[in-house]
């Protein structure tokens, strides 16, 4: 399967942004890409003002144009994160789409970025945001892959849960910080991936040093022996993985993680 990492500039003008990722989508599928991923808040300024703002409901502007191009272009997308309305409530969520346009996977993002990082980063999605309560996963003609969204992949819980139900990837959209990237970003994605024996492709925003929220970029992909198989910059550019789905088992059989689990043990008691 090759996948398409699509790091892209985020701008104030939602239309084109949306215009920008249909380009970006159209460019992965001429270079071969069966399936392309979308950064975290591809449509919207990552920045609690601007999400209420910003949102759509079911079979909004941005999931119609996802939908319509996945269907036209025979293209498996994972349509980033955008600000979802339902009710009174907002949530940054990820749709995928399959071949058909069809819609595979719908994922709230569970774990919100709460955080106050002493002389760096404080950001509280919770302000605005509400968390999802799923763990996600999607059927693909390659397998079932898995779907987290940025701070959800520091929580092992969750990634695990989706690769005992048999998830060969876990991508990730997402949008780590200045304070938080440097020393986490390739970190995170190497760990899930080593712990899991699973691919871990992320997808980030271009930098722009000018936003309220700056991006780190980087946007990755990890092989199951914890290998980067690419990685970006700052600027906005595509990466493309190979990925190779065959060499999860033959991991997996050197090294029996996941077969060698001793679930009787992993309980807290007391002494």
């Amino acid at each position: 399967m090759r996948a398409a990492l699509i790091q892209m500039r985020v701008t104030r003008d939602k239309g084109e942004n949306i215009a920008a990722a249909c380009r970006k989508l159209r460019e992965a599928k001429t270079r071969g890409a069966d399936i392309a991923v979308l950064p975290e808040m591809f449509c919207c300024p990552y920045d609690n003002a601007c999400f209420r703002a910003y949102g759509e409901e079911a079979g909004g502007q941005a999931q119609s144009a996802l939908s319509a191009l996945a269907a036209e272009l025979e293209l498996y997308v994972v349509g980033g994160s955008l600000p979802e309305l339902e009710g009174d409530r907002v949530y940054n969520t990820s749709f995928v789409y399959g071949r058909r346009g069809q819609l595979l996977a719908r994922h709230r993002k569970a774990h919100l970025f709460d955080i106050d990082v002493e002389g760096g980063q404080r950001f509280k999605e919770s302000d605005v945001l509400s968390p999802g309560n799923a763990v996600t996963t999607f059927e693909t003609e390659s397998g079932l892959m898995g779907l987290c969204i940025c701070f959800d992949l520091r929580f092992e819980e969750l990634i695990r849960c989706m690769c005992l139900r048999g998830a060969k990837c876990v991508f990730v959209p997402a949008a780590f910080n200045m304070t938080t990237g440097p020393a986490h970003w390739e970190l995170l994605f190497r760990q899930r991936a080593v712990d899991n024996q699973c691919f871990t492709l992320g997808a980030a925003p271009a930098r722009d040093e000018g936003a309220s929220y700056v991006s780190y970029g980087n946007s990755i992909a990890v092989d199951p022996w914890g290998t980067v198989l690419c990685r970006a910059g700052a600027e906005e550019t595509a990466l493309y993985a190979g990925l190779d789905l065959s060499c999860i088992e033959a991991v997996r059989a050197q090294l029996p993680i996941l077969s060698a689990r001793r679930t009787d043990l992993y309980e807290v008691r007391e002494r």
